[in-house]
């Protein structure tokens, strides 16, 4: 079905930029509908209507897609690194408008989401929308202890956390599996929230994003999304 909207959402859930972005791509006479220069909040129909960004026709709303990928360690979450590292779009289909849904640092690994759908991505990275993260973290230290710490909450420099769900496995002598459940999506905050509690962090995988679950995906690769794992996310951003 049909859908009317303004221009610059229209440009943010095609994946072209934010809706802010989008805005300054309109007021730079950037963006053009049906051959006319467009104007900020200007309605559109994407479906019927040409729209084009520096003459590169957009993404209809059914060219939508959505990828999982299992993060190696050692992959940097970023388009290009200026050292020649290699980033996550090295190992992700090269799709126009492509964009990833929340950030994994440096060394942590695990399910990584990317879309083209650019008003998806921002509203399951809101704070406000509260999408659970899962991650699974082996560390060295009094395991039982942190867990005990962490239920009641614990203050980093930027507030307190109190994960959703955390337990801990014992693996050997001082070493622990903790799985731990959040929906905050904060710089380094798994991690943070180890070293505050005087946990030792040897590797962080996380797990599951939402309605998605990394499974046994390989380290590397990726799957498409399933129908359902699309349908959830759809009522989750809607």
């Amino acid at each position: 079905m049909s859908e009317l909207m303004r221009i610059q959402r229209a440009l943010a859930r095609a994946g072209v930029a934010s809706r802010r972005g989008s805005e300054e791509l309109v007021s730079a006479g950037r963006v053009r509908i049906n051959g006319e220069t467009a104007k900020t909040g200007q309605s559109v129909d994407p479906e019927k209507d040409k729209i084009t960004v520096d003459g590169k026709p957009l993404a209809p709303p059914g060219a939508y897609f959505w990828i999982a990928l299992n993060k190696p360690s050692g992959v940097l979450t970023t388009r290009s690194d200026t050292r020649g590292r290699r980033t996550v779009f090295d190992l992700v289909p090269d799709k126009p408008g492509l964009t990833y849904v929340g950030r994994l640092d440096y060394m942590t690994e695990g399910l990584l989401l990317f879309t083209n759908d650019g008003e998806a991505a921002h509203k399951l990275t809101h704070p406000g929308t509260e999408v659970e993260r899962t991650y699974v973290v082996t560390v060295r230290g009094d395991g039982p202890a942190a867990v005990r710490a962490a239920r009641t909450g614990v203050e980093l420099d930027d507030g307190w956390v109190k994960p959703l769900d955390i337990r801990a496995k014992n693996m050997s002598r001082g070493v622990w599996e903790l799985e731990i459940t959040i929906a905050e999506g904060r710089t380094r905050e798994v991690r943070r929230l180890c070293e505050a509690l005087g946990l030792g962090v040897e590797r962080l995988v996380r797990t599951q994003f939402g309605p998605v679950r990394l499974g046994d995906l390989p380290p590397g690769a990726t799957r498409a999304l399933t129908g359902r794992e699309r349908d959830l996310i759809a009522a989750i951003v809607q």
